[in-house]
């Protein structure tokens, strides 16, 4: 007995320290790219079998972390009027969604979620609707306070509303920050509000914000020295292979 309890115990601890590492990483590629690390984070989450009552309140309260580490950093560039109407129609979602997400089979939202992926690792077809300026960004509040609950990271699908040719990079970054900061605290409000428990797992959640919050700084200090081109690629590479996992785990589930 005591030397099953001291093997389960060695492999809680590694689970921990690879999802530290994880909450590092992923922050470190958002640091850089502005987005991307969210939606990588919440598929590793999924993919090690984390059920949505643990690991949705849990990747929340990590992205809360980088993306208000991420804020501290690139301050001075946000656009605070652009943020205003992101949030006038953002603020309402996770409040009339968290009540379905209690109930939801996670086979379905693994399944949902891998499909998500997918699609948000080809986001060139935002530009196709031409909602620029006030419009998008009303449209971008609203898709990421629906789907954000369900799905975790909205970043890379939002992103195409805030890639205007009349912002810097900078400003990109910073203004989506604080848009996603503010989306996951709304998050963790709405999951509280409707049972669950985003303080479960301490053990977890205090090293992987640490992780986020030292990650997020370290992506700005990189973002000057890598080829955007070839940070896309990869980020695109990792989100395909866990959106296909999955998806195959999702269908397994609702199939077995």
């Amino acid at each position: 007995m005591a030397g099953s309890d001291a093997s389960a115990a060695c492999r809680g601890a590694v689970a921990v320290l690879l999802l530290t590492i994880a909450a590092l990483a992923t922050a470190v590629l958002s640091g850089m790219a502005g987005m991307g690390g969210g939606a990588i984070l919440i598929g590793l989450l999924f993919a090690t079998g984390m059920a949505p009552a643990l690991a949705l309140p849990l990747h929340a309260g990590v992205q809360l972390s980088s993306n208000a580490s991420r804020s501290l950093v690139y301050g001075r560039h946000i656009r605070w009027s652009a943020l205003g109407l992101f949030m006038l129609t953002a603020a309402p979602g996770p409040f009339l969604v968290a009540p379905w997400v209690v109930a939801a089979d996670p086979d379905w939202i693994r399944l949902l979620l891998g499909l998500f992926i997918l699609a948000t690792s080809w986001p060139g077809w935002a530009a196709h609707l031409r909602m620029h300026g006030r419009v998008g960004l009303l449209v971008a509040g609203a898709i990421a306070g629906v789907s954000g609950p369900v799905v975790g990271g909205v970043g890379v699908l939002v992103a195409p509303f805030f890639l205007r040719d009349d912002w810097r990079r900078e400003e990109i970054i910073a203004t989506m920050a604080v848009a996603q900061m503010l989306g996951h605290a709304l998050k963790i409000a709405a999951f509280s509000a409707n049972g669950f428990n985003v303080l479960a797992r301490l053990d977890l959640l205090v090293p992987m914000v640490v992780a986020a919050a030292l990650g997020a700084v370290i992506g700005r200090r990189l973002v000057r020295y890598v080829s955007e081109r070839r940070f896309r690629q990869l980020c695109r590479a990792i989100l395909v292979v866990l959106a296909l996992k999955l998806a195959w785990d999702g269908l397994a589930g609702l199939l077995g």
